[in-house]
């Protein structure tokens, strides 16, 4: 049995493989080690764009797509059938979560501010101080996934109060529902927003969304960019009325020219939340026991139903 997987580290990373499997390296679609015709478990490279999905029609063998990514918007409704599409839900939790108390600290903070007064060697003690603080901010956090659980986590050791939603209520976690966002958004501080890009969540977080959240209020998107709407978001920022920090845009890269670039209330990180040093131990973890347990006629985790 053939498996492609993306990284020459991920040979070493995945342990230990079963009998009669090969494991060969293919970092790009146009680079690939030997003729896809019968490769059966396929992990594509990282972030893989839409480019990739294409070769998955050369794989006449394909059974089973492994992404490396939490998110599985691009290959939805992309591949045959019988081919099972599993997400890496996990993976990127720790780092995730990580940069979305990093950029909340920083906005709050005024962190972008001072490097750019730094780089003017300007002590600009009077211009930002005193900064806003985390401490006793209402945080809605939408999306309370496996990621969405990791940054509640994190977040509650600094003091906040925290209110989660899910797609659907779960009343005995204490988790809201979607429809319940019009009543909870007014009473956010800062509002997270951790969804996969679905038919449903795409263009989310428009106007009526904007308009519903507080003067002063921070939105954060470490979700998808089309689950904003840009232009939206852009006409709110601008009044300054309420800033935002986030990892992803639409479109993605955001052109040079564009002017969230230059508004002081957005801060723009280039979709890095999810690549962090760890990320290749923990993916190739998670792709050794997905191969193993492929071969032993287990059923595979993190499978990608009705685009979650």
């Amino acid at each position: 049995m053939k498996v492609w997987i993306p990284h020459e580290q991920g040979l070493d990373l995945i342990g230990d493989v079963p009998e009669g499997v090969t494991v060969e390296v293919a970092p790009q679609p146009d680079v690939l080690p030997s003729d896809p015709g019968d490769v059966r478990f396929w992990v594509p490279p990282f972030l893989a764009l839409a480019d990739s999905v294409p070769l998955a029609a050369k794989m006449p063998e394909l059974q089973v797509v492994q992404l490396l990514s939490a998110g599985a918007d691009t290959w939805v409704g992309r591949l045959r059938e019988r081919v099972t599409l599993c997400d890496a839900r996990g993976v990127h939790d720790s780092g995730t979560a990580e940069w979305v108390v990093a950029a909340i600290l920083s906005f709050l903070r005024e962190f972008p501010g001072f490097a750019r007064a730094q780089a003017a060697s300007d002590w600009a003690y009077k211009r930002y101080a005193p900064t806003d603080e985390l401490a006793g901010k209402r945080v809605l956090i939408v999306g309370a996934g496996s990621i969405g659980e990791a940054l509640a986590a994190r977040l509650a050791p600094f003091e906040v109060s925290l209110t989660r939603v899910a797609r659907t209520a779960r009343p005995a976690e204490g988790v809201h529902g979607v429809d319940e966002l019009p009543a909870l958004l007014p009473e956010a501080d800062i509002v997270v927003v951790i969804v996969p890009l679905t038919a449903q969540t795409r263009g989310m977080i428009d106007a009526a969304f904007l308009a519903a959240m507080p003067d002063g209020a921070l939105l954060v998107n470490a979700a998808r960019g089309p689950v904003a709407d840009t232009a939206a978001l852009l006409a709110e920022v601008s009044t300054g009325r309420i800033g935002a920090a986030v990892d992803v845009t639409d479109p993605e890269p955001l052109p040079a020219d564009h002017p969230l670039w230059t508004l002081p209330n957005v801060l723009i990180t280039p979709h890095v939340a999810g690549s962090v040093r760890g990320l290749l131990p923990r993916a190739y973890g998670l792709v050794g026991a997905q191969l193993r347990r492929f071969v032993a006629g287990e059923p595979l985790e993190n499978q990608v139903v009705g685009g979650y």
